[in-house]
């Protein structure tokens, strides 16, 4: 089935076992099944209207509704939400329940929930659990002295990472796991003592590599295995080794040039797939039979999912989610069970268009619920009464129009669709979305949708020096660096050194950075191949191929089986 999406205009397909899924995944009461309906929106748009939800790296200063004490979280000064520090929201000093109202008929659905969401108070200090001293972390769960580290877990004494799991003393890091004493890495797991590293796994002492598994001590080395002591791809003795990184070290700017060099001159492969059967994407590790999907572990029978935390299976349309099954139209949180177009939550089960809810089954259009069950906008039924209900709820949905009109394709209704980007929380370019999705201010002004003017803020600091004149060498780095702000080269926005990552740098050898940790964050992304598929010909035996290379990038890319043949 061919389908226009409502708001690009671009054709996207619908299969027989898309059709299948959404069948699969469709609700029943009472016997009665209630079909989701295709997608109106391409796969693209689908995932962008989902990141508009999700403001993972915008931070700032409000004060807790509920006892007055000041929290770092993720709503602008001038959100209307109300906001409660983290003791207090998941206190017994108020109760969500008290905010639930009767669904009315004669209004739209969604604008029911923007009115709940209006309403019940949210996480103040950013969405973190089982954290210590995290203060300036969101999305975050199960670590300890981490400092702006974003929908990550399980770290410790970290800074300046996204999406980053199972990691100690490690900065600048994206989508990387198990990792200890990393730093400007992305895409890589089990590195210990590694910076600068791309698209590795398992290597100890290394700097400087592309795709390298399984080795240590190795400097500026692309598709190497199992190899120690090379330079350039170059084996050299422990001596001869350590004097040509020490002589790379003192010319950085010449060696990344004959890194480049060695790097457009080595083979691609054309998709990172490990261990994975009849999949389709980027960045899939141990999946199977998972289509059209990047940066995602450990999954099954799913298709359009982009960064999942595995084990999952039977999944659509998930984003920065996992342990989730039979869902679709999900992001944020995890470990859900059938639930479908919602946000950020654990341990849901039966759920729909729901935000910010905890270890409850049957639900509605609720918001910051805990251990509920049976609940239509916050309001509690019985389960017959709840049973009766939705039904009656899913078909006035499917008599409501989307609004605002829409001038691109067919009509839609609000049921079987995701929360619109215009109710989001959040402005366009504090979410997401503008990363993976990059729109002016003017054009997201066109749409409707909200956007919020950055201001600079100069921090408290004894003086302001420009990037540039800080000196090259760590040694010569004075400890009153601390009581600085430093003035990114490309941005010219200023930024403080925290003192354990003063530490971090001295103990790693490693210059004061020059950039901004939100353009050092840019920079990474800019590294990374965009999240989608062409087709083009292996350049070795000619067969085609789909990858995430473009037909007109300059790199020599191969299928799996040549680029095997390759490496060594």
């Amino acid at each position: 089935m061919k389908r226009i999406c409502r708001t690009s205009g671009n054709e996207f397909e619908i299969t027989e076992a898309d059709l299948a899924f959404y069948k699969k995944v469709s609700p029943k009461f009472n016997g009665k099944v209630y079909e989701v309906p295709p997608p109106t929106l391409c796969p693209e748009e689908r995932e962008r209207r989902r990141l508009a939800w999700r403001n993972e790296r915008k931070l700032y200063k409000r004060t807790c509704a509920n006892c007055q004490k000041q929290v770092v979280g993720i709503f602008a000064p001038e959100s209307l939400i109300h906001l409660f520090c983290y003791e207090c929201f998941w206190s017994d000093t108020w109760n969500p329940f008290a905010y639930g109202c009767d669904f009315d008929f004669s209004r739209s659905c969604f604008e029911q929930f923007f009115d709940l969401f209006q309403n019940v108070p949210q996480l103040g200090n950013g969405y973190k659990s089982n954290c210590e001293n995290c203060d300036f972390s969101n999305y975050q769960n199960d670590s300890k002295n981490c400092y702006q580290t974003f929908g990550s877990g399980f770290m410790e004494d970290c800074m300046y990472t996204n999406w980053t799991y199972y990691a100690k003393s490690s900065l600048d890091l994206f989508r990387c796991e198990h990792m200890e004493l990393g730093y400007e890495c992305l895409d890589c797991r089990h590195l210990y003592a590694c910076t600068d590293c791309q698209d590795c796994s398992h290597l100890n002492n290394c700097s400087w590599c592309f795709d390298c598994h399984n080795c240590s001590d190795i400097f500026g080395c692309i598709g190497l295995r199992h190899q120690k002591y090379c330079f350039l791809n170059e084996l050299f003795g422990k001596e001869a080794y350590y004097q040509k990184v020490a002589v790379a070290k003192a010319n950085p700017l010449h060696f990344q040039q004959q890194f480049e060099h060695l790097k457009q001159s080595m083979s691609r492969r054309a998709t990172y797939q490990i261990n994975c059967e009849d999949c389709s994407g980027d960045h899939l590790v141990d999946c199977k039979n998972v289509r059209d999907s990047y940066g995602v572990s450990e999954t099954e029978d799913s298709r359009f999912l982009t960064d999942i935390l595995g084990p999952e299976k039977d999944c659509y349309d998930e984003t920065r989610t996992g342990l989730n099954e039979l869902c679709y139209e999900l992001v944020s949180g995890g470990r859900y069970y059938h639930a479908l177009f919602s946000s950020w939550g654990d341990g849901l089960t039966d759920v729909l268009y729901s935000f910010n809810c905890y270890f409850s089954h049957d639900l509605f259009g609720c918001i910051g619920l805990r251990n509920a069950q049976y609940c239509i906008l916050n309001k509690q039924y019985s389960k017959e009464e709840y049973e009766a209900l939705v039904p009656k709820i899913i078909e006035h949905m499917k008599q409501t129009p989307l609004n605002p009109p829409l001038a691109v394709g067919q009509n839609a209704c609000e049921w079987g669709e995701f929360f619109p980007i215009e109710l989001s929380p959040f402005a366009y370019n504090e979410t997401v979305a503008q990363e993976y999705f990059p729109m002016s201010k003017e054009e997201v002004l066109a749409k409707g949708w909200k956007w919020r003017d950055e201001t600079v803020e100069i921090p408290q600091v004894s003086k302001v020096i420009p990037a540039n004149r800080l000196p090259d060498s760590i040694d010569d780095i004075p400890d009153d660096i601390l009581n600085w702000a430093i003035e990114c080269e490309e941005s010219g926005k200023p930024f403080k050194i925290q003192k354990a990552e003063l530490e971090f740098y001295r103990k790693m050898r490693l210059p004061i950075p020059h950039f901004h940790p939100d353009v050092r964050h840019a920079h990474r992304m800019v590294k990374r191949n965009p999240r989608k598929l062409w087709e083009r010909n292996c350049d070795n035996c000619g067969k085609g191929i789909e990858t995430s290379y473009a037909p007109e990038r300059p790199e020599k890319v191969f299928c799996e089986e040549c680029y095997q043949a390759s490496v060594y």
